[in-house]
């Protein structure tokens, strides 16, 4: 890092240090990939590709919040109205419209094309995660230019595109992906504004590149998740003022300008959105969304410290390393570069933690510090020669970990174990362990480096081929299909006892969540008409259907698993025959 973990830039005539061996394959390809930002900026969407499309495009709907989030989507398109956000006949105000407008962009693009039934492929509602997920990759890149050299970051990034939380957000129709693009996107343009401060150095006209990437980011931040990107930028602002006693340095951030348009990109849809539902949206958003998780929102408590723990896996295969480096970091704190770094990083992360409500990806936007504090530890080779290198087996342990749970869980829900992954899960095996046997400080780069390569492989057996089969964990997506293959037209559908997203999602708009005796009801209103009976509410089905002289018969049964309640599931599909 520039005056803190990096040595000095390398100037004319002069040449990084390459690893040990560096004439092996997996860093050759890394030394020829970094000989320009061309070159590596090339090479890091390629490694996105790698990472992220495996499982992309038929991984059915993931209940719960990627299914809400599409379904809230497809109902702003089939309406055309893009002010109010709403699942099925509920207004769902506890996010922004940011998403719902990248998602509904790319639905009607496709249906523009002519891509048929485009409302209902789930890819497309992925497609803006995924850019996400490469454009965080990207600004990773350029956010760590500010601090290591054109390869230190270039293995920052590498670390956040294998990264097992952004490989699988990359892959959920939600805000995350994004919003880390933007979170990233305004932290490293005020990384360069500070930085030129320490470094003392006093334009007369202060650029204006970096504020307006920064005051841009910033309000992309709010229209996807609301006020969450000021807090990152705030307690760092905060955090650097104490430290520094100054703040002065904001000035260069252009702050008026910056705040008006801010304000012009994100106040027409808030205006709008307070026209339409008044104070509805902001008391669902801040007090209903935001506020509640202070407390143990939708059974997601936790006690501090799972943030820390869950690192070790969300972070793989830069996990083991980020290790070894904090005794580095730490002693570096002070240093202007690994100072802004630790600022963005550690009083956000303090929050989280006390905060009672935890999922993973809510630390997803510290993960960037992460990874250049670690890359700046890497190219000093200050890493920890003490029992912290152990942590080296970490490489082999998760993808042996992972491909024998992989294994384990598709015997248990199709009676099949998954062949075709094999191959690619053993080769994830194979590269582990070969970045744990050749781990020493000198050759920590190509130990990372062949982990990433096992991180791809882990992602085409895992992602790529494991999970789409499972199609016990998916009981919708094969309700969908039972229901397309019907003889009538147009056949509507209520569900009782299966209440899920994806369900709405999958079967349409219109379909109509009630218990038992309220699908009997609708099942003898008309024909073409399907009742999706879970089997726990099927005795009341049967008692309602025999009180109204209901004729029925079983159109098919699914057998299934329901993740988000973690119980396995029996939905019969009932049909009408009329009334006695």
């Amino acid at each position: 890092m520039v005056e803190t973990l990096q040595p000095p830039r390398f100037g004319a005539g002069q040449q990084p240090v390459k690893p040990a061996h560096s004439g092996r394959r997996v860093a050759a390809v890394f030394d020829f990939a970094t000989a320009s930002h061309f070159r590596a900026i090339v090479f890091l969407v390629l490694c996105g590709i790698v990472l992220f499309l495996p499982g992309f495009f038929n991984i059915p709907p993931i209940d719960r919040d990627e299914a809400r989030f599409a379904q809230a989507t497809k109902q702003m398109v089939e309406s055309g109205d893009f002010v109010d956000i709403r699942f099925q006949d509920d207004v769902r105000y506890k996010k922004p419209v940011g998403i719902y407008w990248l998602q509904a962009a790319v639905v009607e693009t496709a249906s523009s094309l002519g891509l048929p039934r485009a409302q209902l492929r789930i890819w497309l509602y992925r497609i803006p995660s995924l850019i996400g997920a490469i454009g965080a990759v990207l600004l990773t890149y350029w956010a760590a230019l500010a601090f290591v050299t054109r390869r230190g970051a270039a293995l920052a990034a590498l670390m956040m595109c294998s990264s097992v939380l952004l490989g699988a957000e990359a892959r959920l129709a939600k805000t995350d992906a994004m919003l880390l693009l933007t979170v990233v996107a305004a932290m490293g343009a005020m990384a360069r504004v500070y930085l030129s401060w320490q470094r003392g150095e006093d334009p007369v006209r202060p650029p204006w590149a970096a504020p307006a990437i920064f005051w841009t980011a910033l309000a992309g931040g709010i229209l996807l998740k609301g006020p969450l990107i000021l807090m990152f930028v705030g307690l760092t602002i905060m955090a650097l003022a104490i430290l520094d006693r100054s703040a002065a340095w904001l000035w260069r951030l252009r702050p008026v300008w910056g705040l008006m348009w801010t304000l012009v990109l994100v106040l027409p849809w808030f205006v709008a959105i307070f026209w339409r539902a008044g104070e509805a949206f902001f008391s669902n958003s801040l007090g209903g969304d935001m506020l509640s998780k202070l407390g143990a929102q939708e059974s997601h408590g936790a006690p501090p410290g799972l943030y820390l723990l869950l690192f070790w896996v969300t972070f793989w295969p830069g996990a083991a390393l980020a290790g070894m480096a904090a005794p580095a970091v730490w002693r570096a704190r002070r240093e202007p570069g690994a100072q802004y770094l630790l600022a963005w990083l550690v009083p956000s992360w303090i929050v989280f933690e006390a905060v009672l409500t935890k999922l993973p990806h809510y630390v997803l936007p510290l993960y960037p510090a992460i990874a250049i504090l670690t890359a700046g530890a890497l190219e000093r080779r200050v890493l920890s020669r003490s029992w912290l290198m152990r942590g080296a087996a970490w490489w082999f342990v998760i993808p042996a970990g992972a491909s024998v749970i992989a294994v384990i869980g598709a015997i248990k829900l199709t009676h099949y174990p998954a062949f075709p992954a094999w191959p690619f899960l053993a080769a994830a095996m194979i590269f582990g362990l070969i970045a744990w046997w050749m781990f020493e400080d000198s050759r920590a780069e190509r130990s990372l480096l062949n982990a990433v390569v096992a991180a791809m492989f882990l992602a085409v057996g895992i992602y790529g081929i494991v999970m789409p089969s499972l199609t016990a964990m998916f009981p919708s997506a094969e309700i969908a299909r039972a229901l397309r293959n019907v003889v009538c037209v147009g056949p509507k559908a209520a569900a009782a006892g299966f209440h899920e997203p994806s369900l709405v999602f999958m079967t349409g708009t219109g379909t109509l969540l009630t218990d038992g005796s309220g699908a009997a009801d609708f099942l003898g209103q008309g024909s073409c008409r399907f009742a999706l009976v879970e089997w726990r509410t099927e005795r009341a089905f049967v008692q309602r259907a025999e009180a109204i002289g209901l004729r029925y018969n079983v159109a098919k049964r699914i057998e299934g698993y329901n993740i988000s309640q973690g119980k396995a599931i029996s939905i019969a599909i009932f049909r009408s025959e009329g009334t006695e």
